[in-house]
């Protein structure tokens, strides 16, 4: 077991075997959704597992059925009218995005289950991703009237192309798995009952590798495909402030939660 957070911790748990330490979203009753504290404990777990010599690859992934359902909305709700999303995103999102890709050390996203919205991001600034073969991707910020940030702007059109990446967000319909896996959005797929195991064996084969020419690797990468990165987060935040005061934005939230369709009108300020 690791000396990082337990694996009793909530909301996220953590463990140790081979070199490979597992990060596990938990808050199964909110399907893995992120609230302010399960940002600042993966941040600080992502920090401890950097320092710790003993930590060769890090896997991400959900615990339950969802990998993340993305932003809990229901802590956003709470925050009023004065809630200022551009603020939000540079003290969360913005910074974790930015941490992933930092790492030396590979990152792997375990999608067990559906993954949306900004663990959408999350998930793609990850450098490999693997599946479940019942696992469906879902841009999902369409839906609910806000622009795509957490660096979704920017990860999707490169992994799957501009054109399909706007297509999924206008639709707001869901990628399967095997579509994601044909298109490069993932690296494989198992089924659900093999994932653990075989995320598991993959992870260790990985930890035995060069890990440090691994993290050079990733900044060339970096610099290669990914040297606007910053840019592109602020640039999100800015248009998600703009987008989230909107009456769009509120009809969009308040269908979402009504379980209904949206009605927009013409007037779109």
């Amino acid at each position: 077991m690791s000396t990082l957070l337990s694996a009793t911790s909530t909301p996220l748990s953590a463990s140790l075997k081979a070199g490979v330490q597992t990060l596990s979203l938990n808050r199964p009753e909110r399907a893995n959704a992120f609230n302010a504290e399960l940002i600042a404990e993966l941040q600080e777990a992502f920090t401890q597992a950097v320092n710790d010599s003993q930590t060769r690859v890090i896997v991400l992934t959900g615990s339950g059925r969802a990998f993340s359902a993305g932003q809990d909305i229901e802590e956003m709700r709470a925050g009023g009218d004065s809630l200022s999303y551009r603020e939000h995103l540079q003290k969360s999102y913005n910074p974790l995005i930015l941490q992933i890709r930092q790492i030396e050390k590979p990152v792997i996203a375990a999608l067990n289950g559906s993954c949306a919205g900004a663990a959408l991001g999350i998930a793609l600034a990850c450098d490999l991703r693997f599946a479940t073969t019942e696992t469906k991707l879902v841009v999902g910020f369409g839906g609910i009237a806000l622009v795509p940030d957490s660096a979704v702007s920017l990860l999707l059109p490169a992994l799957i192309g501009l054109g399909r990446a706007q297509y999924y967000y206008l639709t707001n319909e869901s990628i399967s798995a095997e579509q994601a896996l044909e298109w490069g959005l993932v690296n494989g797929l198992f089924t659900a009952a093999d994932f653990e195991k075989e995320i598991a064996a993959f992870a260790t084969k990985l930890a035995a590798g060069p890990v440090g020419a691994f993290g050079l690797a990733k900044q060339t990468f970096n610099k290669a495909v990914l040297p606007n990165l910053e840019e592109v987060l602020s640039a999100e935040a800015d248009f998600q402030e703009i987008a989230s005061k909107r009456a769009e934005h509120k009809e969009g939230v308040a269908a979402f939660l009504e379980k209904r369709r949206p009605k927009y009108t013409n007037d779109i300020r």
